[in-house]
């Protein structure tokens, strides 16, 4: 009986430690979303933009923008937070009214214009995370945001975002637990 105890007692450990975890990962999870960023934009052939390279920044946000002029040449310019935030709000107010290139289907294929992008791309950096959020829960808008996203940053958090939600499950002392349709084998209690 008192072996039972033991086990029911680790058990509940075991548990409790799991859920804490849990509970500290999803909320580092959420200050990485709203964390500072720092863009460099580029200009297509077609006139259209796509985030090239995305960076976190203790800093303000700010992005370089390289454009073509009239020559083929690219210039690069320097956009400040305030700027950004203009541009993403303006958006942001086109997403309300139901205009914004943002929700349309596949329109971030091909890029979006240069607030569509910034909006797509640092919403919740720039505007807050509740808009963040709900515009992340729109389908088209979801989708047009990873499209018009080119960077290495941001394959490299989409990667981890999904191994985080694979079926392995860790168990209090290190093993794992994976079941798949042939067989299922399981880590005992101290990781074996």
């Amino acid at each position: 009986m008192k072996h039972i105890s033991s086990i029911a007692s680790g058990v509940a450990l075991g548990t409790a430690g799991v859920l804490m975890m849990s509970t500290l990962t999803g909320c580092e999870q959420k200050q990485q979303e709203a964390q500072n960023k720092f863009l460099v934009i580029e200009q297509q052939p077609n006139g259209k933009y796509k985030v090239v390279e995305e960076m976190p920044t203790e800093g303000p946000s700010r992005a370089i923008i390289r454009e073509h002029d009239a020559d083929g040449r690219v210039t690069e310019r320097f956009m400040n937070e305030e700027e950004m935030k203009k541009l993403a709000q303006q958006e942001y107010q086109k997403v309300e009214n139901g205009t914004s290139e943002t929700l349309q289907d596949n329109s971030g294929s091909a890029g979006m214009g240069l607030a569509g992008t910034i909006l797509a791309v640092a919403a919740g950096s720039l505007l807050g995370n509740m808009i963040g959020n709900a515009l992340m829960n729109n389908k088209n808008f979801s989708r047009n945001s990873s499209s018009v996203n080119r960077s290495a940053y941001s394959r490299s958090a989409a990667g981890k975002a999904a191994r985080s939600s694979s079926s392995s499950r860790k168990s209090f002392f290190g093993g794992s637990s994976r079941s798949s349709s042939y067989s299922k084998s399981s880590g005992g209690f101290f990781g074996g």
